[in-house]
């Protein structure tokens, strides 16, 4: 998910998953029989999707788990972006970067937005392409940085004012090389450079612990490494004992559209933190409770 090491060529990304990606499978395939089929008689609820027009947002396609509900939020944050992205129709595939269809069906939906034709977007890319996607959205331009593996702070208003990085080795450094420019497709090649030089171990530095049991929208559950992976919480529903119920979006490698995550052994994609003894199961990774991290 990560460079290989401080900035590594992106090649290393496919290489690194080619070892790893049946071991991880594999593993969460045990850990899945193991731990999650006593929970999965406790919440039946089946997500009902329509062709509606009005069921196109991650809000209005999955309603909360009976005996959950929505809580308000502010209609300009992050997690009111997040609960209201639209989604591909129902049915739609996950595609790779390279028009292939994934045949894996772990999602529920697909979040309609795009991938790119190269192998970029990969799991905490995903993560940083949405938050970079809603503060450029709000013209919140100063928050708008992601480090790189090695530690540089990329900052978009640097990006916009001409300035790019320069890479020599493990050395970042600034070079004036275009005009100043704040337009969307500037802005999509920035995220395009920190894609190349950012993952799961810098992106996981950035954010800040978080307990299970204070789990907002916006948050996400990350390891960092190579690989790591990185999925991000995109709707929270509460009951009346203020447990909470959440659903996760995720891209993978090699890079892919992202989408809302399946719950293994489930009918519906909403996991609970009241079934989490520690562990976070979900089809392609298993995270730990204390992997809860969030944006400062």
């Amino acid at each position: 998910m990560s460079t290989f090491y401080a900035l590594a060529p992106m090649e290393f990304k496919n290489i690194l998953h080619l070892i790893s990606m049946k071991a991880v499978i594999l593993g969460i395939v045990l850990v899945s029989l193991g731990s999650c089929s006593t929970h999965s008689q406790d919440h039946q609820d089946v997500v009902q999707e329509t062709t509606l027009d009005n069921k196109q947002t991650i809000q209005t396609r999955f309603d909360p788990p009976t005996g959950y509900q929505r809580l308000n939020i502010d209609s300009n944050s992050f997690q009111y972006f997040l609960r209201t992205f639209p989604l591909k129709s129902p049915g739609s595939h996950v595609y790779y970067f390279n028009g292939q269809k994934k045949s894996r069906k772990v999602h529920a939906a697909v979040l309609n937005i795009d991938t790119e034709k190269r192998d970029l977007q990969q799991c905490a890319d995903a993560v940083m392409r949405l938050r970079g996607e809603y503060l450029f959205a709000q013209k919140a331009y100063n928050q708008l940085h992601f480090n790189f593996t090695n530690g540089f702070n990329c900052s978009y208003e640097k990006w916009q004012q001409g300035f790019r990085p320069k890479v020599s080795g493990n050395q970042v450094s600034w070079v004036k090389a275009a005009e100043p420019n704040s337009d969307y497709a500037s802005f999509r090649k920035y995220m395009d450079m920190v894609f190349a030089y950012a993952g799961t171990h810098s992106l996981e530095k950035e954010l800040q612990s978080v307990e299970l049991k204070e789990i907002k929208i916006g948050d996400v559950f990350i390891q960092g490494g190579f690989p790591g992976h990185a999925v991000l919480v995109v709707d929270v529903a509460e009951n009346d004992t203020g447990e909470k119920a959440f659903l996760l979006a995720q891209s993978y490698m090699p890079a892919q559209d992202i989408h809302v995550l399946k719950k293994p052994l489930s009918q519906s994609p909403w996991y609970f933190t009241a079934d989490i003894n520690n562990k976070l199961v979900t089809p392609e990774w298993v995270f730990n409770a204390s992997d809860l991290k969030r944006f400062p």
